[in-house]
C-alpha cells in the first residue's frame, strides 16, 4: 500500500480477511436428477425441483452441491439476491441459460468483515464463470470488502469471461483511510503449498466501481501462469489491471519469496478508460478542491510481479497510463516487458518506472522497492501530462536499473515539452534508451526537455551528448 506524496503514483489493495462459510443445503432429492450434468436454475424455481428447463431450481447454491461429479450450472434470465461459494469443486460452470440474461445482485444483502463476492471460488479447478452480471453489492463499512468474483487459495483452471461487474463497492467517505476497500475481480494466492495456476481473466467489462484503496482486476500472491486480455475496464475510482507482490497475502518465510508474486502472466488487448483516484476518499490529501487529490490510479499496474507481458493495450484518460514498480522497500518489479501499448490522455504521465520514494525527507521517510531489468519497446504515447504540471511523457524513478526503452513513439504535449523525465536525486544504474522517436506538440528539437539519471537536459542534442543515450534515435 503506498502513501501519496509529490510523486506517490498508486497503492495497491489491503488484504482483508477469508469469508465466512456459507451453509450447504442438507439433503439432495432423490431420483435421476440428483446426478444430472446440467442443472438449471431462475429466481421462480424450487429447490425441491428437478433442475431441469420446466423444473428449474430456485438457489444457485444448491445446484452446485447436487454436482458432485462436476457439470454446468444454467441461470435463467431474471435477478438473483444470492451468494454463491464453489469450494473443492471440480469441472463445474456457471452461465446463462441460452442466451438470457441473468444478474447477480447484492442489493439487501449485507457483506460481513473481510473478503467476500458474489461469487466465491477456492481450492478448486476447471471451474468457469461466464456471462453473467454481477452488481450491487455494496458496503459503508471499513475493513469490509465487497467484490464481485474473488479467486483464492490453491486453483487450477479458473475461467472467468464475458462477465459484466459493475456499480459495486465500498462507500465509506472516511477521508485518507486505506481501509475502505472493495475488488471487482479478485484472485489471491494465499497458500503457500499450492498456487492459483491456469486462470483466465478474459472478455470482461467492469466499471464504475468505488474501490477505497484497492484494484478492480487483481492478481496477487501466488498466482503463477495467468491471462488478463481484452477486457473492458472503465470508470473506476482506483487501479484497472493490478498484478501484485510482496503483501501480505502470504505470511511468514514465504512473504519476500517468489511465491508471493503474482508471476508468468500476460496483461494483452485490454481496453483501459478513466481510472482515476480523485474524489476517491482513500486518496484525500488534504486541502480542498481538485489540488485535495492524488491523482496516482494506474491504468495498469505491475506492483512487485516478476515475469509478466504488458502488451496491446489502450490505455486511456486515466491518472498514469501503466507503471511498473514496487511498494514494497523489500521488493522488486522485474523482466516486465511493455510492448505495443498506446497510452494518451492520462492526468499526470504515461509510463512510470521504479520506487516512487527513496526514503528522504521530500517523500516523508518512505522508502520504496526497485524496477529491473525490464524493457518497454514500441509503446506510444501522446497527450499525457494533461495537469500540464511539467511532468513527462514517460517517468524514471529511484531504484531503476537495468531497464531499457527502444523503439517507442513519444509525443509531449504539456507546455513544458517533457518527454523523458527522472526524479530529483534518482539514478539510472545501466538504464538503456536508444532507437526511439521524440517530439513535442508546439516545439523542435531543441526546445524537448529530457532527463537522465537525475538531471534534466533541454534539447534533443545536449541530452544525448550528457547522457550517450538514444545515439540512434530521432527527434523532430
Amino acid at each position: 500500500m503506498r502513501v501519496a506524496t509529490a510523486l506517490a503514483l498508486t497503492a495497491s489493495c489491503l488484504l482483508a480477511g477469508a469469508p465466512p462459510a456459507v451453509a450447504q443445503p442438507s439433503a439432495q432429492p432423490s431420483g435421476p436428477s440428483a446426478s444430472s450434468r446440467v442443472l438449471v436454475v431462475s429466481p421462480t424455481g424450487s429447490d425441491r425441483a428437478a433442475g431441469t428447463a420446466a423444473h428449474p431450481l430456485r438457489t444457485i447454491q444448491v445446484a452446485v452441491h447436487r454436482l458432485q461429479q462436476g457439470g454446468r450450472v444454467e441461470l435463467r434470465g431474471g435477478t438473483y439476491h444470492q451468494r454463491v461459494r464453489l469450494v473443492g469443486v471440480h469441472d463445474v460452470s456457471l452461465s446463462p441459460y441460452r442466451q438470457e440474461r441473468p444478474v447477480l445482485s447484492g442489493a439487501g444483502l449485507v457483506p460481513p468483515p473481510g473478503l467476500t463476492a458474489l461469487v466465491e471460488i477456492a481450492d478448486s479447478s476447471h471451474v468457469t464463470v461466464r456471462g453473467l452480471g454481477l452488481t450491487g453489492y455494496r458496503t459503508d463499512q471499513l475493513d469490509v470488502t465487497p467484490a464481485g468474483i474473488f479467486v483464492h487459495g490453491h486453483d487450477r483452471a479458473i475461467r472467468i469471461e464475458g462477465n459484466r461487474v459493475h456499480d459495486l463497492g465500498n462507500d465509506n467517505g472516511t477521508l485518507g483511510s486505506f481501509d475502505i476497500n472493495a475488488h471487482g475481480i479478485a484472485v489471491y494466492g494465499d497458500d503457500p503449498h499450492g498456487s492459483v495456476t491456469g486462470l483466465s481473466i478474459v472478455g470482461n467489462e467492469v466499471d464504475h466501481l468505488h474501490l477505497g484503496a484497492s484494484e478492480s482486476v487483481v492478481v496477487n500472491g501466488n498466482v503463477d501462469g495467468w491471462t488478463i486480455a481484452r477486457n473492458h475496464i472503465h470508470d473506476n475510482d482506483n487501479i484497472g489491471i493490478d498484478a501484485i507482490g510482496y503483501e501480505e497475502t502470504l505470511a511468514g518465510a514465504a512473504r519476500y519469496s517468489t511465491l508471493n508474486r503474482a508471476r508468468n502472466g500476460v496483461i494483452a488487448d485490454n481496453t483501459v478508460a478513466r481510472i482515476r483516484s480523485r474524489g476517491n476518499p482513500a486518496y484525500w490529501e488534504g486541502g480542498t478542491g481538485d489540488a485535495a487529490w492524488c491523482n496516482c490510479a494506474d491504468g495498469i499496474y505491475v506492483d512487485g510481479g516478476t515475469r509478466i507481458a504488458v502488451r496491446g493495450n489502450r490505455v486511456s484518460d486515466s491518472d498514469i497510463g501503466i507503471e511498473v514498480a514496487a511498494e514494497n522497500a523489500r521488493g522488486a518489479a522485474d523482466h516486465v516487458r511493455v510492448s505495443r501499448n498506446v497510452i494518451t490522455g492520462s492526468l499526470f504521465t504515461g509510463i512510470a518506472t521504479g520506487g516512487y520514494c527513496d526514503g528522504s525527507d521530500d517523500c516523508g521517510g518512505e522508502q520504496t522497492g526497485s524496477s529491473h531489468d525490464n524493457v518497454f519497446d514500441g509503446n506510444r504515447l501522446r497527450g499525457n501530462n494533461r495537469l500540464d504540471d511539467g511532468s513527462p511523457e514517460l517517468l524514471v524513478q529511484y531504484h531503476a536499473s537495468r531497464n531499457t526503452f527502444r523503439h517507442n513513439t513519444i509525443v509531449a504535449t504539456n507546455s513544458a515539452h517533457a518527454v523523458y523525465g527522472t526524479v530529483p536525486g534518482g539514478v539510472a544504474h545501466g538504464d538503456v534508451s536508444d532507437h526511439n522517436t521524440f517530439s513535442a506538440v508546439g516545439a523542435g528539437a531543441q526546445q524537448l526537455e529530457l532527463g537522465w539519471s537525475g538531471q534534466t537536459y533541454t534539447g534533443f542534442d545536449a541530452y544525448r551528448r550528457a547522457t550517450g543515450q538514444d545515439q540512434h534515435s530521432h527527434a523532430r
